[in-house]
């Protein structure tokens, strides 16, 4: 099955094309531009290089969450109109379970952990099963860093942007507790999200791009400034 998967869910941004269980291509780029000024024409690039072309794609697959308000809306929009309009599978798969994925040989828990901006952190604490799965043991969050170093007593793997942005404080509450990961596995990237929607579609599981909404954790500026114009609160997620 070949699958077009992005993420546009922080300052970084992902796309990656995967056939079955192999990894084509990924493109990963942190930018201050705005997504919606490189996404589809990063989508063109990739596929002119990979020697593919929109009828070749039988999935799509989009970090879903949590992230940035806008950057999610571009994302999911993009993908679930190319997954609608051809008639292809489509998924959402939660960013921070995208982030985390690399680790999933470990037996290490891993607590992934990106900005979100206002001195918060978006997380979830995973442990992994040491042969490529992850079991959520605390779901995705919006939280200050010290609230979530409170939740920590063992030794953990921390990954994510937000882990070199409070690493001194974490290690300075929690001591030789967090390990942190390599740089390079602090982005979110494409290909994890690509995997996550291969095992879905495997099990014939698929989501419906018509209803299919981002998962926002904590509420937009808007609905914190104008509460009465805001309809049931985008904090109160559907946990999976």
């Amino acid at each position: 099955m070949k699958i077009l998967a992005a993420d546009t869910s922080s300052i970084s941004g992902s796309i990656a094309l995967l056939d079955g269980g192999s990894l084509i291509a990924e493109w990963t780029l942190r930018s201050a531009q705005t997504h919606n000024r490189r996404l589809l024409r990063s989508i063109d690039d990739l596929l002119r290089h990979a020697g593919w072309n929109l009828d070749d794609i039988e999935g799509y697959a989009v970090a879903c969450g949590p992230g940035s308000f806008t950057g999610l809306r571009i994302g999911m929009t993009t993908l679930k109109m190319l997954a609608w309009t051809r008639g292809a599978l489509y998924a959402a798969i939660p960013s921070l379970d995208a982030l985390a994925l690399p680790f999933a040989f470990s037996q290490t828990p891993v607590c992934a952990m990106v900005d979100a901006r206002k001195k918060e952190v978006f997380c979830a604490l995973y442990q992994p099963d040491g042969k490529g799965n992850l079991k959520i043991i605390m779901p995705y969050s919006a939280m200050s860093p010290s609230a979530l170093a409170e939740r920590i007593d063992r030794q953990v793997i921390f990954c994510g942007d937000g882990w070199p942005l409070y690493k001194d404080l974490m290690k300075r509450k929690l001591g030789a507790l967090p390990v942190g990961a390599p740089p390079a596995l602090n982005l979110i990237r494409a290909g994890f999200v690509g995997e996550l929607a291969l095992r879905k579609f495997k099990k014939g599981e698929q989501d419906d791009p018509a209803t299919s909404i981002p998962l926002y954790v904590r509420p937009s500026e808007a609905e914190v400034k104008y509460p009465h114009f805001a309809g049931k609160s985008s904090a109160e997620p559907e946990i999976i």
